[in-house]
């Protein structure tokens, strides 16, 4: 890819179209006019809008400059790179963008493998988000960006209909800050539903409780986007908890590299392992207030409705 490339000229691939992948290839779409995307299911939603379709990742890399993908973590994009129908196969010049949650260390070297392997045509920037599929739908996700200073930049132009991209540092460096976003994430949603259930074993008005301190240090957009279910108790699967297991290995991952001592993340590591084992991997994150019910041992508080669905 020349120096002279801006992020307007840029030809952009996506793979990934999933919960979080859809509503930014919409938002890509309407920014840039143009998407080119390969799925494994056909994608006629995004077709109509506006993308087109590809039918191996090779033909997709063949006819892009960048792309984007946004796929659970790093083995998904494994499988796609090599063999004849894999990206490397068509790749000339290309800047991929990975959005996946994953180890610092697997991006890194990942970077160094296709860097080897393409003669050091392919670049990669790490690029994971935070916000969830409400933010995803806005187009107000946090963008973490890591890699050099050039091909973070032109990241930050082609993702910026997306939400708000900021270069934090080297490469891995998005990956690092996601990790930290996990463990805020997962400390302040285990408060929330811990909170939650004490304060309905009390008697207290739910609804009104948080509505009052989410106008204090305890308001936060998690608390913002998880209220309703809180107070219902609605865990219906949205933003997965199991997914917070790998989020939060990352991040032990690299409190243990940078000789970090770290307190509360064993805790949280072994809440979510808990969850996972109470079969409710699948339910929305805010199923801690769940899992407080069932710890606690006592009948279920006034206000939740914990069907097994």
């Amino acid at each position: 890819m020349t120096s002279s490339l801006t992020a307007e000229d840029v030809r952009l691939g996506m793979i990934g179209t999933g919960a979080m992948g859809t509503p930014m290839a919409h938002h890509l779409i309407s920014a840039r006019g143009r998407l080119a995307i390969w799925s494994r299911a056909p994608r006629p939603d995004l077709v109509d809008v506006g993308a087109r379709a590809a039918g191996t990742p090779r033909e997709l890399a063949a006819q892009s400059d960048a792309v984007l993908v946004m796929l659970p973590d790093l083995p998904d994009l494994e499988k796609l790179l090599d063999g004849d129908d894999g990206l490397l196969a068509g790749a000339g010049d290309l800047l991929l963008l990975i959005g996946s949650t994953s180890s610092p260390t697997g991006v890194r070297a990942i970077a160094e493998r296709l860097h080897r392997q393409s003669g050091g045509r392919v670049r990669v920037v790490d690029c994971p988000v935070s916000g969830g599929v409400d933010g995803a739908s806005a187009g107000t996700l946090s963008i973490m960006l890591g890699g050099t200073d050039a091909d973070a930049a032109l990241a930050a132009q082609i993702l910026s209909p997306c939400g708000t991209p900021v270069h934090l540092g080297p490469l891995g460096a998005g990956e690092v800050a996601k990790a930290c976003n996990q463990l805020v994430v997962a400390a302040t949603i285990v408060a929330l539903g811990e909170a939650t259930e004490l304060a309905a074993r009390s008697g207290l008005d739910l609804d009104a409780l948080w509505s009052l301190l989410a106008g204090g240090y305890a308001g936060s957009n998690l608390l913002a986007s998880r209220k309703d279910r809180l107070v219902a108790g609605d865990d219906s699967p949205s933003g997965a908890a199991a997914y917070m297991v790998k989020d939060l290995g990352f991040a032990a991952d690299v409190a243990a590299s940078t000789h970090t001592a770290t307190a509360l993340l064993p805790a949280l590591r072994a809440l979510f392992d808990e969850i996972v084992d109470a079969g409710l991997g699948d339910r929305d994150i805010s199923v801690t207030r769940r899992l407080t019910a069932r710890r606690l041992g006592a009948p279920t508080a006034a206000g939740a409705d914990y069907a097994e669905t």
